[in-house]
Protein backbone atom coordinates (compact mmCIF):
# COMPACT_ATOMS: atom_id res chain seq x y z
CA UNK A 1 0.00 0.00 0.00
CA UNK A 2 1.37 3.39 -0.95
CA UNK A 3 1.11 6.50 1.13
CA UNK A 4 -0.39 9.26 -1.04
CA UNK A 5 -0.56 12.76 0.33
CA UNK A 6 -3.76 14.62 -0.56
CA UNK A 7 -1.86 17.68 -1.82
CA UNK A 8 0.31 15.78 -4.29
CA UNK A 9 -0.51 14.54 -7.74
CA UNK A 10 0.06 10.76 -7.83
CA UNK A 11 0.36 10.77 -11.63
CA UNK A 12 3.06 13.45 -11.73
CA UNK A 13 6.59 12.35 -12.43
CA UNK A 14 8.64 13.22 -9.31
CA UNK A 15 11.71 13.81 -11.46
CA UNK A 16 10.01 16.67 -13.34
CA UNK A 17 7.45 17.90 -10.81
CA UNK A 18 8.39 21.48 -9.81
CA UNK A 19 6.65 21.21 -6.43
CA UNK A 20 8.74 18.14 -5.62
CA UNK A 21 11.92 20.04 -6.51
CA UNK A 22 10.87 22.88 -4.24
CA UNK A 23 10.15 20.45 -1.40
CA UNK A 24 13.52 18.75 -1.90
CA UNK A 25 15.31 22.12 -1.85
CA UNK A 26 13.45 23.18 1.31
CA UNK A 27 14.29 19.89 3.00
CA UNK A 28 17.95 20.23 2.02
CA UNK A 29 18.06 23.80 3.35
CA UNK A 30 16.42 22.72 6.61
CA UNK A 31 18.89 19.87 7.00
CA UNK A 32 21.86 22.15 6.31
CA UNK A 33 20.57 24.80 8.70
CA UNK A 34 19.89 22.18 11.36
CA UNK A 35 23.43 20.89 11.03
CA UNK A 36 24.81 24.43 11.24
CA UNK A 37 26.34 24.13 7.77
CA UNK A 38 26.61 26.98 5.30
CA UNK A 39 23.66 27.12 2.95
CA UNK A 40 25.28 27.40 -0.45
CA UNK A 41 23.96 26.48 -3.88
CA UNK A 42 26.53 23.71 -4.10
CA UNK A 43 25.60 22.26 -0.71
CA UNK A 44 21.86 22.48 -1.41
CA UNK A 45 22.31 20.90 -4.85
CA UNK A 46 24.30 18.04 -3.34
CA UNK A 47 21.86 17.49 -0.47
CA UNK A 48 18.74 17.70 -2.65
CA UNK A 49 20.02 15.74 -5.63
CA UNK A 50 19.11 18.61 -7.95
CA UNK A 51 21.82 20.06 -10.16
CA UNK A 52 23.38 23.32 -9.10
CA UNK A 53 22.56 24.79 -12.53
CA UNK A 54 18.87 23.99 -11.99
CA UNK A 55 18.98 25.62 -8.56
CA UNK A 56 20.42 28.78 -10.12
CA UNK A 57 18.27 28.75 -13.25
CA UNK A 58 14.88 28.22 -11.64
CA UNK A 59 13.80 31.38 -9.94
CA UNK A 60 11.51 29.61 -7.45
CA UNK A 61 14.36 27.38 -6.24
CA UNK A 62 16.75 30.32 -6.12
CA UNK A 63 14.24 32.25 -4.00
CA UNK A 64 13.91 29.35 -1.53
CA UNK A 65 17.67 29.01 -1.17
CA UNK A 66 18.18 32.76 -0.87
CA UNK A 67 15.42 32.88 1.75
CA UNK A 68 17.25 30.36 3.92
CA UNK A 69 20.55 32.12 3.30
CA UNK A 70 19.09 35.46 4.42
CA UNK A 71 17.85 33.90 7.66
CA UNK A 72 21.40 32.84 8.36
CA UNK A 73 23.20 36.14 7.80
CA UNK A 74 23.28 36.85 4.09
CA UNK A 75 20.59 39.52 3.90
CA UNK A 76 21.13 41.10 0.51
CA UNK A 77 21.24 38.61 -2.32
CA UNK A 78 20.86 39.23 -6.02
CA UNK A 79 17.63 37.24 -6.12
CA UNK A 80 16.24 39.14 -3.15
CA UNK A 81 17.16 42.46 -4.70
CA UNK A 82 15.70 41.41 -8.06
CA UNK A 83 12.46 40.40 -6.35
CA UNK A 84 12.32 43.71 -4.50
CA UNK A 85 12.93 45.64 -7.71
CA UNK A 86 10.20 43.63 -9.47
CA UNK A 87 7.76 44.29 -6.63
CA UNK A 88 8.57 48.00 -6.57
CA UNK A 89 8.26 48.24 -10.36
CA UNK A 90 4.85 46.56 -10.27
CA UNK A 91 3.69 48.85 -7.47
CA UNK A 92 4.96 51.92 -9.31
CA UNK A 93 3.22 50.82 -12.52
CA UNK A 94 -0.04 50.34 -10.61
CA UNK A 95 0.22 53.79 -9.01
CA UNK A 96 1.03 55.41 -12.37
CA UNK A 97 -1.98 53.71 -14.00
CA UNK A 98 -4.23 54.92 -11.19
CA UNK A 99 -2.92 58.48 -11.52
CA UNK A 100 -3.54 58.39 -15.30
CA UNK A 101 -7.13 57.19 -14.76
CA UNK A 102 -7.77 59.90 -12.18
CA UNK A 103 -6.32 62.58 -14.47
CA UNK A 104 -8.62 61.40 -17.27
CA UNK A 105 -11.60 61.54 -14.91
CA UNK A 106 -10.68 65.08 -13.84
CA UNK A 107 -10.39 66.21 -17.47
CA UNK A 108 -13.79 64.65 -18.26
CA UNK A 109 -15.38 66.38 -15.26
CA UNK A 110 -13.90 69.73 -16.23
CA UNK A 111 -15.26 69.36 -19.77
CA UNK A 112 -18.75 68.69 -18.39
CA UNK A 113 -18.66 71.62 -15.95
CA UNK A 114 -17.30 74.21 -18.33
CA UNK A 115 -20.13 75.84 -20.26
CA UNK A 116 -19.52 76.29 -23.93
CA UNK A 117 -17.87 79.60 -24.58
CA UNK A 118 -19.78 82.05 -26.67
CA UNK A 119 -18.25 84.82 -28.59
CA UNK A 120 -19.13 88.20 -27.29
CA UNK A 121 -21.23 90.08 -29.77
CA UNK A 122 -19.87 93.45 -30.76
CA UNK A 123 -22.17 96.17 -31.82
CA UNK A 124 -21.25 97.57 -35.08
CA UNK A 125 -21.45 101.26 -35.09
CA UNK A 126 -22.43 102.96 -38.22
CA UNK A 127 -20.07 105.80 -38.86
Amino acid sequence: MTDIHPDTNPTADPATDPSTDAARVRAACEALAGAGADITFTAVAHASGISRATCYRRRDLRAIIDGYRSRHGELLTLTGLADRVDNLTQALDAVAAKVRRQEEEIRALKRRETPPTTRPTHKQTGD
